[in-house]
């Protein structure tokens, strides 16, 4: 009888240990509770970045763009969507940036989770002048509507976003308001500070050297906040996936002669393929500098933030042209 015992018991503990070690992960440790904060989903790093600020550790913030991800191209994965169908609230940038997100986005809503466009807070530029006539460039080089989804080179009109942005969680999260507002006073706060500091950094351009050629016309509103012109875009329409024409790249080579350009601007999210075949073809010497655009930056460039992104930017737009 007391043989039995014991077997049972030991049987018992063997079940327990086997129990506990279902419990455990690689390193032998507990593995961590789930999560029960609100879960906030972003579509873009830079978003991911300005929200992440604003809920600071109240809420879990993911994005689903990986750094150096082109808006315009991206798809989400399955397991991407239900995340964003799991989410209290998703925060994407709007005026036709991510067409890859769409249909995702609408089976999002139509399950009942609010879904935020940042752009539809701020006063939305056109495209810059730099774009031709639309005639003269296929239907789909424009199908991202005629307003620029590119807001966030402007702090202020980030800025200006933070309290239709803190509403949002508030009304759907729950955080609490006053740590909302105190943490959005302080993006305020810095957002000026660092437009204060690139419109600094940038007063080393002379006048006649405040030009812009890009690889697709996403610096129109770097350019209208810190009296720049956009006078070059590669890829016409805002869309970086559309296709420049040999037209498009002889009449830029002559305006960057003529003009005497010494810098081209490439992007982080795509191969700069286009602009230094642009700076081969014109005369003299053309610097490609890639700048980020629509991601931040790995850790350690400098433009691994929101802010520092603003700042790395203007302090590479500076040296190549001042």
């Amino acid at each position: 009888m007391r043989n039995r015992r014991l077997q049972l018991t030991g049987l018992l503990a063997a079940i327990a240990l086997g129990l506990l070690a279902c419990g455990d992960d690689s390193t032998g440790e507990a593995a961590p509770p789930a999560d029960d904060r609100p879960l906030i989903v972003a579509t873009t790093s830079i978003l991911g970045d300005v929200v992440s600020t604003l809920v600071g550790d109240e809420a879990e913030v993911e994005v689903v763009m990986p750094l150096g991800a082109d808006p315009h191209d991206f798809e989400p994965s399955a397991q991407q969507a239900a995340r964003l169908r799991d989410a209290s609230l998703v925060v994407a940038n709007g005026l036709g940036l991510e067409v890859g997100l769409d249909s995702t986005l609408d089976a999002a809503m139509s399950d009942g989770v609010t879904v935020l466009e940042v752009g539809e807070l701020i006063d939305p530029l056109p495209f810059t002048a730099a774009d031709h006539d639309e005639a003269d460039h296929d239907e789909a080089d424009h199908d991202h509507g005629a307003m620029d989804p590119h807001f966030w080179h402007d702090p202020i009109r980030m800025a200006e976003a933070v309290p239709g942005v803190v509403d949002a969680i508030s009304d759907a999260t729950g955080l609490d308001p006053a740590g909302l507002e105190e943490r959005a006073d302080a993006l305020v706060a810095d957002l000026a500070a660092v437009d204060d500091e690139v419109a600094t950094i940038l007063s080393v351009v002379p006048p006649e050297r405040r030009v812009l050629v890009t690889n697709h016309d996403n610096l129109g509103y770097l350019a209208a906040r810190y009296d720049f012109e956009v006078i070059g875009v590669i890829v016409q329409g805002g869309d970086s996936l559309a296709s420049a024409s040999p037209g498009d790249i002889g009449g830029l080579v002559h305006q960057i002669e003529e003009q005497q350009v010494p810098a081209v601007f490439a992007e982080n999210v795509l191969a700069p393929t286009l602009s230094e075949a642009l700076a081969d073809e014109a005369a003299g010497e053309v610097e490609v500098v890639s700048l980020y655009t629509d991601s931040l930056g790995d850790p350690g460039s400098g433009a691994e933030t929101y802010t520092g992104l603003l700042v790395t930017n203007a302090e590479l737009i500076a040296e190549a042209l001042g």
